[in-house]
């Protein structure tokens, strides 16, 4: 009776080494991602793209990765956020390039002024297929170790909103104080059109514009949009001047450590949900979420051609001349190679 007692008793213990043992291949995968910007996907293209892929992945790999979205920069900065991706903190961010620069600052090239000249083209070449996309996502992993899932525009076409005047020309611009992401590149923008850059993270903006911090800021029609800035802003000029990217960042580990058909849902869902992302920025661009509801409180107007060359004139030799000077011959390459991508798909 002894004997039988200690004989179930080491098949037991035995049992549950080998169930602790073989768990691990079994166990639920979690997949947390972040994103600055609210989680509602009707609202904007990090909100839609995070819902597209969560909803992809899960039934996909049938529950076996599951995914946790943290929006409203509840776990912090971008720079913080691609931080913690890349120690394993959490597996993904969706992050712009003022929080991308502060690991890969070659992403300023992005930011040469007038560079893209009409949104299909940025579609184009702003995706981490493209053979740009295929080059900057390459460059990106071996500087940061940071597989690149996507890369999109983070919701258009900038304009400058201000409290002070509408611009009409390059001599409205002197003097306003326009807050910009913590960019180099943006920053010689803003000073060569002459204004005066106040770079702010982006949790900062609202009350930097509400107190009379900085007059204005910089930013795509979605964005303006959904951060209430007509609250705080008068005027709203469309320069359509820049369009900055988003990239998706995911941990290499994390994903290395998926299964091979794991891995397939997560790309292809990213792929899905970048389509998405896009898809959502124009509808609110063209809808009564964007601009025609920014018209009912903010002055709207464009510059005209003519002054819009003057604008390009002064602020693309600043940013040329920038990348060139911060970054050396590898800047003016990875520039290089993204003019001549534009010029390619633009024929």
């Amino acid at each position: 009776m002894k004997l039988t007692r200690v004989f179930k008793h080491t098949l037991w213990a035995a049992a549950v080494a080998m169930a602790a043992s073989i768990s691990p291949a079994y166990a639920e995968k979690v997949l947390k991602i972040s994103h600055l910007n609210p989680g509602d996907p009707f609202n904007n293209n990090s909100g839609a793209m995070t819902s597209v892929f969560k909803s992809l992945v899960e039934a996909g790999t049938n529950g076996a990765v599951k995914v946790q979205v943290f929006s409203d920069g509840q776990l912090g900065k971008d720079n913080e956020v691609i931080e913690q991706t890349r120690m394993g903190v959490i597996q993904s961010n969706i992050s712009s390039s003022g929080g991308v620069a502060q690991h890969y600052p070659l992403i300023g090239v992005f930011d040469l002024p007038f560079a893209f000249p009409n949104i299909s083209v940025v579609h184009e070449v702003m995706d981490v297929e493209s053979p740009f996309g295929q080059v900057l996502a390459a460059d990106i992993e071996k500087k940061t170790g940071l597989k690149v899932l996507g890369i999109l525009d983070s919701g258009g076409y900038f304009a400058i909103s201000n409290s002070k005047q509408p611009i009409n020309t390059l001599e409205d611009m002197k003097g306003l104080r326009i807050r910009t992401m913590t960019l180099p590149t943006h920053e010689a923008i803003i000073s060569s059109l002459g204004g005066k850059p106040t770079p702010l993270p982006w949790p900062e903006v609202y009350t930097a514009l509400q107190t009379g911090v900085a007059d204005g800021q910089m930013n795509p029609i979605p964005i303006i949009a959904f951060a209430k800035f007509d609250e705080v802003q008068e005027y709203v000029t469309l320069t359509q001047h820049i369009i900055t990217p988003y990239v998706w960042f995911i941990n290499k580990d994390f994903y290395d450590g998926l299964t091979v058909d794991e891995r397939y849902v997560v790309d292809y869902a990213a792929k899905a949900a970048v389509v998405a992302g896009r898809g959502i920025s124009r509808i609110i661009e063209a809808s009564s979420r964007g601009l025609p509801h920014l018209a009912k409180k903010m002055k709207v107007n464009s510059v005209s051609a003519a002054e819009l060359r003057k604008f390009a004139s002064v602020s693309q030799p600043a940013v040329r001349d920038l990348i060139e000077k911060k970054f050396g011959a590898e800047g003016t390459k990875m520039l290089e190679a993204m003019e001549a991508s534009i010029r390619e798909v633009a024929k």
